[in-house]
């Protein structure tokens, strides 16, 4: 196995993590998502700063409204999935949140002029329909799937910005851009539901914001090291990584049917982006 296929697996894995600590702060230490969200992105900016170059931080980048916008979908993701974390088992909300790649392509081709591809499409439809099973809109649908839903819609239009925006920037400045957005636009959110931290979930506020952050930044020096194409299909590995982690950390095994959707969504995930190549 390749070091930049590594660094994705083990960066898909980070940011489950990430999310798990935020689930245990929410559900374990009754503080917001709001607060949650906005601590991740204000330590992120502290961790990241240090790597950068004088050339990365630049405020041609850092006010650049395209790049503001593309902050501020991520932003919405991330408040949104942890909203979702709050009431919904960590594999069910990954599951919903695998709209996303469904949404990026339908946008793709609508706002970037990508082709259609029938076999492409047909694969992105099998998996929405796992998502369906999972949601089931109108069928007990909870508002923590609909959150979920919402985090991976904002996450597909991220992931369309960014290819929007692909040589704009270079990508610490993209992941620093999005961070001090995040920061900017939850501190209001984040100052009013300041509670009153004790040392685990002091511990529990860096390990999610580290885990998010770091594992985003193994994204970015994977993707420089090998194309986009080859290691996109990592990305499902989020979906393996939750499964686990919300055993580990919370005791929720998904049932058959959600296992099987589950395994749905990283077969033809797998298969829809290996045509790509």
């Amino acid at each position: 196995m390749t070091r930049a296929a590594l660094l994705m697996i083990l960066g898909m894995s980070l940011i489950p993590l990430g999310d798990s600590a935020g689930k245990l702060l929410v559900e374990n230490h009754n503080i917001a998502p709001p607060f949650v969200a906005w601590s991740r992105f204000a330590l992120g900016v502290l961790l990241l700063v240090p790597f950068l170059t004088t050339r990365e931080i630049d405020r041609r980048y850092l006010f650049d409204w395209r790049i503001i916008l593309r902050g501020a979908l991520i932003t919405g993701g991330i408040l949104s999935i942890l909203t979702a974390l709050s009431t919904e088992p960590l594999p069910n909300v990954f599951a919903a949140f695998f709209v996303g790649p469904i949404v990026s392509y339908v946008l793709s081709i609508l706002l970037l002029g990508e082709k259609v591809s029938l076999l492409r499409s047909l694969l992105l439809g099998i998996g929405f329909v796992g998502v369906l099973f999972v949601v089931r809109p109108g069928f007990g649908m909870t508002p923590g799937l609909g959150f979920a839903v919402l985090a991976g819609t904002c996450y597909g239009t991220y992931l369309v910005a960014s290819r929007w925006l692909a040589g704009v920037a270079p990508s610490r400045s993209l992941l620093l851009s999005q961070l001090l957005t995040g920061a900017v636009l939850l501190t209001p959110l984040g100052l009013f539901n300041w509670p009153d931290l004790g040392l685990t979930a002091t511990a529990l506020i860096a390990l999610s914001a580290a885990a998010s952050m770091g594992g985003n930044y193994l994204l970015v020096i994977a993707y420089g090291i090998a194309p986009a194409t080859r290691l996109a299909p990592f990305v499902y590995f989020q979906l393996i990584a939750a499964v686990g982690l919300g055993w580990a950390s919370f005791g929720d095994l998904p049932d058959a049917l959600a296992c099987a959707v589950i395994a749905l969504l990283v077969v033809s995930g797998f298969a829809t982006l290996a045509l790509r190549r």
